[in-house]
């Protein structure tokens, strides 16, 4: 009767060892890869977030480039600065149809479009939970009450926010980004109301900050909406 360690030589190799010589470096290569892709990942955000030190005094710029916009970290959720807003992104767009006329479209609520993606899933994309309201986050840090930019990442987070309205002006009117010839933005906040215990008095009226309307180039236009 065979043994069982005899059935177990006679057995054939599974799993990475199924695979061939030239596979196996070649995968070998790629966990390196991958390895070394979430190893700076992580090191470019723990500098981003770290106190200053040599290294971010040296490469604070390349740091910031690769952060900014897409990694910003804040700590809104949290004491002492709890946000306590609700905060939507509309837009609008003059668009143009076959005929050649000029077409405005009416207010756009992305934000409410964004939420009720979310509502009901039992795992919300990423991009769904953040994309636009970390964007307008992003303009809302680089400019002032008047909308003029305080900084060299103004005009970097206007182009952001464009890119990403065009994107969901798709969605939400039913828009061709390269129909768009130019768009507005506003943000509609309101103070989240008190529990009725508490007795404290707070001004819920919706407060609205539009910003100027945007001229919209092929530039403007995400590659894959193109």
């Amino acid at each position: 009767m065979e043994s069982e360690a005899e059935a177990r030589e006679g057995a054939p190799n599974s799993g990475v060892m199924a695979l061939s010589p030239s596979s196996r470096v070649i995968l070998a290569i790629a966990v390196a890869v991958a390895a070394v892709a979430v190893a700076v990942h992580l090191g470019m955000i723990f500098l981003h977030v770290a106190p200053s030190n040599t290294l971010t005094k040296q490469h604070g710029a390349t740091i910031d480039r690769y952060v900014y916009p897409e990694y910003e970290q804040n700590w809104k959720l949290f004491a002492p600065n709890p946000l306590q807003q609700n905060i939507a992104v509309h837009a609008r767009a003059d668009i143009r149809k076959p005929d050649g006329v000029l077409e405005r479209t009416g207010w756009v609520n992305l934000t409410a479009i964004d939420a009720e993606n979310i509502r009901g899933s039992f795992a919300p994309s990423h991009i769904s939970q953040n994309e636009l309201r970390r964007a307008w986050d992003f303009f809302n840090n680089s400019h002032d009450t008047d909308n003029k930019r305080t900084g060299l990442r103004g005009e970097l987070s206007e182009a952001y926010l464009k890119r990403i309205v065009l994107l969901r002006l798709a969605t939400g009117a039913r828009t061709a980004p390269d129909e768009v010839r130019q768009i507005q933005v506003r943000s509609a906040t309101s103070a989240v109301s008190p529990p009725p215990w508490s007795g404290e008095k707070v001004d819920t009226e919706t407060k609205y900050r539009v910003l100027p309307w945007w001229p919209v180039t092929d530039e403007d236009i995400p590659g894959g909406a193109r």
